[in-house]
């Protein structure tokens, strides 16, 4: 299974939500927060390009922007990589 990433700030409803839509696909994840960490958001500019939390990370894939919106394609990706253990 590919690593995934979450890059997260404090007090921030779509990053819960992201966070627990994996919990219940059961994946395991590394979560970084940006705003505490300069390294952290350092490694999602490299990795995203992006300024925004949360994003996930799947391998080298980002998905990221309002949850009600990335969490229809969060689910397909981890639907496929639950059909492929």
């Amino acid at each position: 299974m590919p690593e995934i990433t979450v890059y997260t700030v404090p007090n921030c409803a779509d990053c819960a939500a992201v966070k627990a839509l994996l919990t219940r696909h059961g994946a395991a994840f590394t979560e970084r927060n940006v705003r505490g960490d300069p390294d952290a958001l350092a490694e999602l500019l490299r990795r995203a390009n992006v300024r925004i939390a949360p994003v996930v990370m799947i391998g080298e894939q980002a998905y990221y922007g309002p949850f009600d919106t990335v969490k229809h394609h969060l689910t397909a990706a981890l639907t496929v990589l639950e059909a492929r253990l």
